[in-house]
């Protein structure tokens, strides 16, 4: 079942491309850009996290913490943002499969993998904002400035 904008946002718990365990609580006070991606080192899944990593990032406010979110393991995560210099979390929901992306409503049980979703957290842990992308669709990453400056 989808989570919806109004929705406290489910809790978890993942480890980052150095293995280091990150909880969503963890960054109460804090508005999280929550983003979940199909599949590292694919085409589509490159753009949009180097739109974050040399665009968003840039522009984002300082109590604006990205997390971004894949079934891919820690170390294809690990090869992956050392490869391209990501320096947000790269989380991997690799066991129990795919639970957290399920959690949101954003995986895809034939695929095996998540769909293109953004969730925007506010410093209470309430989704402000949400949008769900078909695998093929990449997302508008210059919305993301827009809705923060909404929910400030």
């Amino acid at each position: 079942m989808a989570v919806e904008v109004g929705d406290k946002a489910p809790d978890f718990e993942l480890r980052d491309q150095h293995g280091a365990p990150v909880r969503l609580a963890d960054f109460r006070g804090k508005r999280v850009v929550l983003i979940f991606y199909p599949l590292a080192f694919s085409g589509g899944c490159h753009g949009e996290l180097c739109a974050i990593r040399d665009e968003f990032l840039l522009a984002a406010p300082k109590d604006v913490q990205v997390l971004t979110v894949s079934v891919d393991s820690m170390f294809s995560h690990r090869a992956w943002a050392d490869q391209e210099k990501f320096t947000f979390p790269l989380l991997s929901d690799f066991w129990p499969h795919g639970a957290v992306a399920e959690a949101y409503g954003v995986f895809d049980e034939h695929r095996g993998f998540a769909v293109r979703g953004t969730f925007v957290i506010d410093g209470e842990g309430v989704i402000r904002w949400k949008a769900v992308n078909a695998i093929t669709s990449p997302r508008d990453i210059s919305e993301y400035h827009q809705v923060l400056q909404d929910i400030s």
